[in-house]
């Protein structure tokens, strides 16, 4: 924030950034949530596999975390604190539940899991700065 005339930095386009993939990661959970719920055999795992669930609990677990993460994501374009929260808090999640899932789709998680960080950096660092660009 430019403290001279209350005008948002350069670097509010992050923060923006982090809510346009807090709403492609939402949709990409969404995905890939129905696809474990209706194709459970899509997913090929190895025989050391370390997936915890079974593939249409993972598919309904990641169906209703794309969901909110979509949510999230939407609102923070309005400069809402509480979704700055979720959104970093539901990408720290989404991190962990893409590692459980690395096994069977390791492409699929190792994108996510790098969009997460990202979202993760320019809403900590840039966050806020939403809420005054309103």
């Amino acid at each position: 924030m430019n403290a001279q005339n209350n005008t948002p930095s350069g670097w509010v386009g992050w923060a923006y950034f982090a809510g346009f993939m807090m709403m492609v990661l939402g949709g990409l959970q969404i995905i890939n949530g129905l696809t474990g719920i209706f194709r459970d055999q899509y997913y090929v795992v190895t025989a050391n596999h370390l997936l915890v669930f079974d593939y249409k609990a993972w598919g309904w677990v990641n169906l209703i975390l794309g969901i909110i993460v979509l949510v999230a994501g939407y609102e923070l374009f309005r400069g809402a604190l509480w979704a700055r929260i979720v959104a970093i808090a539901l990408a720290a999640i989404s991190i962990i539940t893409n590692m459980a899932f690395m096994d069977a789709y390791p492409l699929w998680s190792i994108m996510i899991i790098v969009l997460d960080i990202l979202v993760v950096y320019a809403l900590l660092v840039h966050g806020g700065e939403l809420k005054d660009n309103r």
